[in-house]
Order: C-alpha cells, then sequence, then structure tokens
C-alpha cells in the first residue's frame, strides 16, 4: 500500500475502502491491511488449485488464483505476508504448503487503486481441510492439471464466468 500524500483529499470512506484524490487523481485504497497476497498452488502431479466465487463487483463468478489480506483481523495487524498466503490457501482450498516461496509483487489496477499484490508460490501441497472459505463466502475449488489449464479457462469463460488475467501470471510462475 502507498503512503498517503498530505496532499490527500478524502472523497469518501467506506468501512473497507477510502476513495482519494490526490492532486486531481482519484483511486481507491484499501483500508486496515498491511498487504494483499496471491498465491499460485502447484500440486505434485502438476495440478494448479484454482478458486471459484461470486464477484459482486462484476456481476458474474469468477475464476481466481486463492487471495486474500494480511493483516485485516483484530489482533492480526502484524500479520507477515508469507503467514496470511498459508492461511488464505487453507481458508479458500483446503490445502496446506510445504513450501511457500515469494515471487513477486506490484500494482494490479495502477491507475485506480493503491493496492500492491504480492504473488507466493506454493507446493508441496496436502489437503488437510475443505476449504470454501469463510463464513461470508461460497468458494468451489478447481484442481487443474497445468496441461489443461488453458482449455479449462477457454471453457470456464464461453461458459459465462470471467477469468481473472492474474491467473495468466499464475501460470506462468506454475511452470517455472
Amino acid at each position: 500500500m502507498t503512503d498517503s500524500s498530505s496532499n490527500d483529499k478524502i472523497l469518501a470512506d467506506g468501512r473497507f475502502i477510502r476513495l482519494l484524490d490526490r492532486n486531481g487523481w482519484e483511486f481507491a485504497q484499501r483500508k486496515g491491511i498491511s498487504g494483499i497476497v496471491i498465491i499460485v498452488p502447484v500440486t505434485d502431479d502438476g495440478e494448479l488449485v484454482l478458486v471459484e466465487q461470486l464477484r459482486p463487483a462484476v456481476g458474474k463468478r469468477v475464476i481466481e488464483l486463492p487471495a486474500g489480506l494480511a493483516g485485516d483481523q483484530a489482533g492480526s495487524e502484524s500479520e507477515s505476508l508469507r503467514t496470511a498466503a498459508e492461511r488464505e490457501l487453507l481458508e479458500e482450498t483446503g490445502y496446506a504448503a510445504g513450501e511457500m516461496v515469494f515471487v513477486t509483487e506490484g500494482p494490479p489496477a495502477p491507475g485506480i487503486t493503491s493496492e500492491v499484490v504480492s504473488f507466493f508460490v506454493a507446493r508441496g501441497l496436502r489437503k488437510v481441510g475443505v476449504g470454501g472459505g469463510d463464513a461470508t463466502e461460497d468458494i468451489r475449488t478447481h484442481v487443474v492439471s497445468l496441461a489443461n489449464v488453458d482449455g479449462f479457462l477457454e471453457d470456464c469463460a464461453s461458459n459465462g464466468l470471467f477469468v481473472d488475467p492474474k491467473v495468466y501470471a499464475g501460470i506462468h510462475f506454475a511452470r517455472r
């Protein structure tokens, strides 16, 4: 997340998001987090673990990589990004990772939000829970062979789902 500037003017202040104006440029800023993690989970059999969930902002179900916020829960404000990645992977997919490796970070939509996402590749996966997210989420898990993932994503898109473009970055990291 970016540091705030003395030139920032708060245009709207919601529960989770703040709309700012910085020298005439309007953008959104998440509140109460220390980071955002995206996990690229790869099984020992060369499969990519993806999630699907309804995203009200776009009005559709979206195929995504498991992801979530760091430091957003009371008492966990200093949670490390790696710990958040491990927690979100387990919560959304039911998988625990034997290895969680940071690969890169950057802004996913730098023209509209101050968010910076951190990508982790998770390997040595073992299924230890049911996944599906927390009580407020309806997450479906898809385990897809990396050899067949392109066709799977094409099928999803042709059946009316959105595919988050960050999935394609994840495929790149999974195949390295």
